[in-house]
């Protein structure tokens, strides 16, 4: 049985984080619908919370996509001029 101060802690970190449920579980040592179910009874939706866990995950995922196409695309640029000093 988890403590309510871990209960705020788990809703929080969905919540704000947008962690999943699933690993909040296995870190907590509970099954995900335990979690599932102090979300309903947080007041919110839990398919609304579960949603914005979700899209917070892909926002961080296409900026380190974006993150290293940047990257990419500087050092191509200086590969080039290295290429065209070369010539």
């Amino acid at each position: 049985m988890l403590t309510p101060e871990q209960k705020r802690e788990i809703i929080a970190r969905i919540k704000e984080k947008g962690e999943r449920v699933a690993d909040l579980a296995k870190e907590y040592g509970v099954q995900p619908r335990i979690i599932s179910g102090y979300l309903s009874r947080s007041g919110q939706s839990s398919g609304t919370l579960l949603e914005l866990s979700k899209l917070k995950r892909e926002k961080e995922a296409l900026l380190k996509i974006v993150g290293q196409l940047i990257v990419d695309q500087k050092l191509g640029k200086k590969i080039q001029r290295l290429l065209w000093q070369l010539i």
